[in-house]
């Protein structure tokens, strides 16, 4: 009765205050869809976890738009190293530590090996090619891709494209040369770089190379990986936790994600087509896809193909890239590195033979020192690619349910006060000191990165080539500390700015011989 005579009223007022009665209605009906969202927020929280509370409807999400990472392991020093934040209304479990890592990552590797969906990433991006292995829920077609990736990345495989980096690397040598006109002109090293990273994803993959950074294929991939790069970020994409902002006619992240879809499937489409046709005349050359499409017993459809190749062309762009642009822009700084760097290598090979030895499995230890600092130091994937939870896990007494987000900070991990007493130092020797300390740029448990045997061969052996034959010259001062230095704090991978360096040949003779 109450009831009925509350619409009564409500309708009388309506037809006698129509104005009246509408902004009435724009006040408290916003008013009314904050608060029942604000009680959802609160109840979705994992109980017995701490963590900051955050603000309604958006949670922490104004908090971490920038170095995400970087404030996370500043809150561990409030709260712990396991807490809760919440993006949106989503309850996320952030790990900071070398520690609860080994425990949550390590101890429950299969119950958290699943992958959360994100609106942008999932839904726009990768709705038509479909997502990486790394980026992909699990399932059984996730088992056969992984099985199928496992057996192209192993430490046999990896020993067979042995001649592919001897390729690549030397090519990336000559460019640096060759642009940099002998040292005496500075040169922006990341064009190099991408076509490195870019022709062995080919190669590997497709068995075709991408001989110079000239062609139209470099620019377009590039450019495109780039951007789609910026939609798996998990804080630079509002929409995906904020489901209201999707309802924007005018929204620019959809926009710009379709038309990259658009453009990818495009090139991916083409490269197929052209494998095919070389695999029907039998003058394809070995690589992963020929492969995997000539094992009868993997059993791999069209669509786990494509999320193969995604995989090795994102991450070799994505990490490789950025990790060799990073160290390069850091050792032109620190000349005591180089020459330490050049002795080392002068102990296994003499200045006649500044192409090392292809073949060579990180022997020079200082080198594979250098190339797990780098790796540490720099973290360009600050935050691992979450996590979702298949089953309940439970840390210090604390049920945390089935269906939670798990970051890893990777950061935070490799920047572990426990681990490390000088973490904030770029320091080598640190892995000749503690060879078995932990690292988590590559992730850990069920979901780590595939490609780590092959990215350590590829750096080990660009680091050798580049600091024997040339010594880096900085054009200007320029800062690199991870977090100072980064050009787009809100990006998935660290990105440094901007910068210029001579590449000056140690023995310019014996240079050119061994390039030609």
């Amino acid at each position: 009765m109450a009831i009925a005579t509350v619409l009564s009223l409500l309708q009388h007022n309506i037809t006698e205050s129509p104005v009246q009665s509408l902004a009435a209605a724009a006040f408290i009906i916003p008013v009314l869809y904050v608060a029942i969202n604000e009680f959802i927020r609160v109840s979705a929280r994992v109980s017995g976890l701490k963590g900051p509370r955050g603000l309604p409807l958006i949670g922490n999400l104004a908090q971490i738009r920038k170095n995400a990472a970087e404030q996370y392991r500043i809150w561990s020093r409030t709260y712990g190293p396991v807490y809760q934040i919440q993006l949106g209304n989503v309850p996320v479990v952030v790990v900071n530590s070398a520690a609860a890592a080994k425990i949550l990552f390590g101890q429950n590797a299969q119950a958290l090996s699943s992958r959360p969906e994100f609106y942008t990433f999932h839904k726009i991006v990768s709705n038509t090619a479909g997502t990486t292995i790394g980026t992909s829920p699990y399932s059984e077609s996730l088992k056969r891709r992984r099985k199928g990736a496992a057996s192209a990345l192993n430490r046999p495989s990896v020993e067979s494209y042995v001649s592919h980096l001897d390729v690549e690397s030397r090519s990336f040598v000559n460019e640096l040369y060759k642009y940099g006109n002998g040292g005496d002109t500075p040169v922006d090293p990341m064009p190099m770089i991408q076509r490195l990273s870019l022709s062995l994803s080919l190669t590997l993959n497709w068995g075709v190379r991408v001989a110079s950074q000239e062609e139209g294929l470099f620019a377009e991939i590039t450019h495109v990986e780039e951007e789609i790069s910026k939609f798996r970020s998990t804080t630079g994409n509002l929409q995906d936790y904020i489901p209201l902002l999707r309802l924007n006619p005018f929204n620019s992240n959809s926009k710009v994600a379709k038309e990259m879809r658009d453009r990818r499937d495009r090139y991916l489409t083409a490269l197929n087509r052209d494998l095919d046709d070389r695999m029907e005349k039998d003058i394809h050359q070995p690589c992963i896809q020929a492969n995997v499409i000539l094992d009868r017993e993997a059993k791999l459809s069209s669509e786990e193909l494509v999320s193969i190749s995604l995989t090795m062309l994102s991450g070799g762009l994505d990490t490789i890239t950025t990790l060799v642009a990073w160290s390069i822009g850091l050792l032109s700084q620190r000349p005591d590195i180089q020459d330490k760097a050049a002795k080392a290598i002068r102990e296994m090979y003499d200045q006649n033979q500044p192409l090392c030895d292809a073949a060579d499995d990180q022997k020079c230890v200082y080198i594979a020192a250098l190339v797990r600092e780098c790796l540490r130091y720099f973290t360009v994937l600050r935050l691992a690619l979450p996590r979702t939870s298949i089953r309940d896990v439970t840390y210090n007494g604390t049920v945390i349910p089935k269906g939670t987000v798990f970051f890893l900070n990777s950061w935070a991990c490799n920047m572990d006060p426990e681990v490390w007493s000088d973490p904030e130092e770029f320091r080598p020797e640190r892995w000749l000191e503690q060879p078995d300390a932990p690292i988590f740029t590559y992730g850990m448990g069920y979901r780590m990165c595939a490609g780590s045997l092959l990215a350590n061969r590829e750096l080990y052996l660009v680091f050798m080539r580049t600091l024997n034959s040339f010594r880096i010259e900085p054009l200007s001062k320029a800062d690199w500390h991870p977090v100072r230095g980064n050009s787009d704090p809100t990006s998935l991978v660290a990105i440094p700015q901007k910068y210029k360096v001579r590449f000056v040949p140690r023995g310019e003779k014996a240079l050119i011989k061994a390039l030609h």
